[in-house]
């Protein structure tokens, strides 16, 4: 059942990424494009995660278990390392360049051309590198 679950919260999640624009790269550019033609609607979607998530997280909060079992999810880690500010670079650095991060990119392969796969197979290469460098071993290890 818990696959499912995933499966299903996972399309619902790729659906709202392309319903709501955020897999069309443009829309995100104009929302960084401060100077110019600044596009708000990210900011938008934004509020509205949040408007639906704060409350969830709220009432989640004192649970031991998941509703579909298993354990909460926490953080992973309370630590603000170099590691975590230089990944955090990286990503918006690339967000802003491209405007695709990796959900919205995963969410419009199947809409788009070219553009998406190579930013999904450079994203894979990104993945997998790290983990080679550390033998094998996830990179956080």
């Amino acid at each position: 059942m818990r696959p499912f679950i995933a499966a299903a919260a996972g399309a619902l999640f790729g659906i709202g990424l392309v319903v709501s624009g955020m897999a069309n790269p443009m829309i995100v550019l104009g929302f960084f494009d401060v100077a110019g033609g600044w596009n708000p609607q990210l900011g938008f979607v934004m509020a509205g995660a949040l408007a639906v998530m704060a409350p969830a997280w709220r009432l989640a909060r004192g649970r031991a278990h998941a509703l579909a079992g298993g354990a909460m999810p926490g953080p992973a880690s309370g630590v603000i390392d170099a590691r975590l500010i230089g990944g955090s670079a990286v990503f918006g650095v690339g967000w802003g360049i491209t405007g695709l991060c990796p959900a919205p990119a995963l969410a419009a392969i199947g809409l788009t051309g070219a553009e998406f796969w190579t930013f999904a197979g450079a994203m894979a290469v990104g993945v997998m590198v790290p983990r080679l460098v550390a033998g094998g071993r996830p990179a956080a290890a």
